[in-house]
């Protein structure tokens, strides 16, 4: 039946229940509502995944749910500091914390850390209905116990791989130069010998042409970890030494003697060919850490480099921080010849998996509030513009959505590097003692950096230095 003025009776009687009902609640205002004026306090590092959270995620979990998030943004060894501290003195200051991969193990084993999967088990009102974990990559694996149970949501995953500037393999007048003086056409290197023609060439091209040009980046700042990582989880890998020449099946063996590698010939190869190429890269690389590496690169300094995932986006795309946006390539590290082969084989990895989950300590003195935020940044709907932001991705979806599959061809294909060669690649060994034998040992590998010892005995004095910290600790028996 149809009214006068046109309008269906039944039309009309959905249009007033519809003034009558109340509409569909929100979850986020529905379920923040209790908690509105909590202020959530969090530690991370200064990077770019840790930023776009603290500018842009938090901000908009405020407008949801009237929950205030102070995330701070710190240095590195600040972070931890700060995180671990509060956890041990049990002090409550810290609602989230950044959980670095290789650190989890240590936390797991403090018991630091809220079991998030049990928590939204335990009380369902919390659990957002946007939040699966099933929908992130195979990398939250590594902040999982033994159960299978979650704790820590990820918020940033990356590779670290091989960047060269296209600009200057593409260029006639340098292949020809680089052709005439190797007999070899100029294109990314796959081997360690290959890599170091390449660097040495760019690096007298540079000084025969007076240009700021090197021939590679280096991480290997004498009085930082960064440069211990570069090393043991970079470098010695395409070598074939993994988790770091420390073998748990022969009572955590770290020296050749007992059946370990960390001394062993592919170590001490592994380091000499670091070295040299820390001797012909630019000056700053004495002073670097993972930050200045993507910084030298970006500055047009280097022609190739190993460079943390987390930076090429920005290096690729920002014209306001990089000089050589358009001009970046991505590869796979150069590694021995055989290694590649074995790790595809299923034995090893080429090149560290790097990335860091947001987590809840067991101190924390708003839990409940804090679950909801984790959940908040672990959804799908908020992952494609935090991806094109920082190249870090989380969740499965996120490859296939239309901002990413555009942003890769920016980066020349490092999203499909990560999902198709992400495999290739991994975390840090799952030692509870990781913290331990690097500050045992790091101290060795500065003065080897310094010159004060040779590669070679410093290495024996490294493996020494790590078994008898893993002896002290109880770990060799």
């Amino acid at each position: 039946m149809i009214g006068k003025n046109g309008i269906g009776l039944a039309a009309l009687a959905i249009s007033l229940m519809a003034t009558v009902m109340p509409a569909k609640a929100d979850f986020w205002s529905d379920a923040g509502a209790k908690y509105k004026g909590v202020v959530l306090h969090g530690v991370t590092e200064s990077t770019p995944p840790s930023n776009y959270i603290k500018d842009v995620l938090a901000p908009e979990f405020e407008k949801k749910t009237g929950i205030k998030v102070a995330i701070e943004t710190t240095s590195w060894d600040q972070m931890y500091d700060k995180a671990i501290k509060d956890m041990e003195a049990k002090t409550g200051i810290y609602d989230m914390v950044y959980i670095e991969q290789d650190i989890i193990y240590a936390y797991l084993a403090r018991n630091f850390l809220v079991d998030i999967t049990k928590s939204l088990k335990d009380n369902a009102s919390l659990k957002a209905p946007e939040f699966d974990e099933t929908h992130f990559t195979t990398f939250a694996n590594y902040f999982k116990n033994a159960d299978g149970d979650l704790f820590g949501v990820p918020m940033e995953a990356f590779i670290k791989i091989y960047l060269y500037r296209t600009d200057l393999f593409s260029d006639p007048k340098i292949k020809e130069a680089f052709k005439k003086e190797t007999g070899k056409d100029l294109v990314p290197a796959k081997t360690h010998e290959d890599y170091t023609e390449i660097a040495e060439f760019f690096t007298k091209y540079g000084k025969d042409n007076s240009l700021e040009l090197w021939g590679t980046t280096a991480q290997a700042h004498t009085g930082h970890p960064a440069s211990w990582y570069e090393f043991f989880e970079s470098v010695a890998p395409t070598f074939g030494v993994f988790n770091w020449g420390i073998d748990a099946s022969k009572n955590y063996a770290a020296t050749v003697e007992n059946g370990g590698t960390m001394n062993g010939p592919e170590a001490k190869k592994a380091l000499k060919y670091w070295l040299h190429l820390r001797d012909i890269a630019p000056p700053e690389s004495a002073a670097s850490t993972w930050t200045e590496v993507g910084t030298t690169f970006a500055a047009g300094r280097v022609a190739q480099g190993l460079v943390y995932g987390e930076n090429a986006a920005w290096i690729a795309s920002d014209a306001e921080k990089s000089k050589v946006v358009g001009n970046v390539g991505v590869a796979l590290p150069p590694t021995e010849p055989a290694v590649l082969d074995e790790v595809k084989g299923g034995k090893g990895y080429i090149g560290y998996y790097d990335g860091g989950a947001f987590g809840l300590p067991v101190t924390s003195k708003n839990k409940e509030a804090a679950l909801l935020f984790l959940q908040f940044i672990g959804q799908d709907s908020v992952q494609a513009d935090w991806a094109v932001a920082a190249p870090r991705i989380t969740n499965t979806a996120t490859y296939d959505d239309p901002k990413i599959i555009a942003m890769d061809k920016k980066l020349n294909g490092y999203y499909s590097m990560l999902k198709d060669d992400g495999k290739l690649f991994a975390g840090a060994p799952p030692y509870p003692f990781h913290a331990q034998v690097r500050e045992a040992t790091a101290p060795i590998f500065y003065r080897i950096l310094l010159g004060e010892v040779s590669p070679d005995d410093g290495l024996d004095q490294m493996a020494a230095a790590a078994e008898a910290e893993l002896k002290n600790l109880g770990y060799r028996k």
